[in-house]
């Protein structure tokens, strides 16, 4: 299983996003920096699942997220790792009226060891910046990202349960927080991420079948569409 262990330096080289123009301009951006982290600890931690638990999916949070905001006149600001919260949404929020979200899924996973290692993340940061630039919402640098998910996971390291077929869920968003009605270049950007402990996604365990219906009426995905991204909407 390809791994990469939480603790170590991120060797492995991201993939480079190619540049999709968004009409005559790209959203500019500047980079937010891990080594710019603010933590802030939750004083009301939460109690956590106990081993015998079963774990829904997407049901529980852990104690903190990972919060980084973004404007087209200063840039991305300083990452930061502060108690799990409610976000506050103007109700002209361009994510909400224009689908303007996109998000991502990785898992973190507990082995023998007690060692806690993302499968393969790396895949991930590749298609999230691309979903980014697909959607004109602004750049951020992969491995940076990478390693502000990593401190967020070492911080919630408890949180990672280590029973059969559970993991952390880790669950990266961003989307337009433009607070106006009107299509256009976002101004206002919000990105965050939040972790879960997950059992199997499908009731039972992860080898018990699903049935799955393939119907050709409906495409999921076309020529210049958003196949190759993952978006909300």
């Amino acid at each position: 299983m390809a791994a990469a262990t939480l603790g170590q330096v991120w060797a492995r080289k991201l993939l480079p996003v190619p540049w999709l123009l968004c009409g005559s301009k790209r959203c500019v951006s500047s980079i937010f920096k891990a080594a710019d982290l603010q933590i802030q600890m939750t004083k009301e931690p939460q109690k956590k699942p106990a081993p015998s638990q079963a774990l829904l999916f997407g049901k529980t949070f852990t104690d903190h997220m990972l919060m980084v905001e973004w404007n087209n006149k200063a840039g991305w600001g300083p990452p930061r790792i502060q108690p799990f919260q409610n976000l506050t949404l103007h109700p002209a929020c361009s994510g909400l009226h224009y689908s303007l979200q996109l998000f991502e899924g990785l898992k973190a996973y507990k082995g023998g060891d007690q060692q806690v290692r993302l499968f393969r993340p790396w895949l991930n940061m590749d298609r999230m910046l691309r979903s980014a630039r697909r959607l004109c919402l602004p750049d951020f640098d992969k491995q940076e990202l990478l390693e502000c998910i990593r401190q967020l996971i070492e911080v919630d390291k408890d949180w990672v349960p280590d029973g059969n077929g559970t993991s952390l869920y880790v669950r990266p968003v961003l989307i337009g927080n433009e607070p106006s009605l009107g299509v256009g270049m976002v101004t206002q950007a919000l990105l965050y991420v939040i972790l879960c402990p997950v059992g199997s996604y499908f009731p039972g365990d992860s080898m018990t079948p699903v049935s799955l219906l393939a119907d050709p009426s409906f495409v999921r995905a076309w020529i210049g569409g958003v196949g190759d991204c993952k978006l909300g909407g």
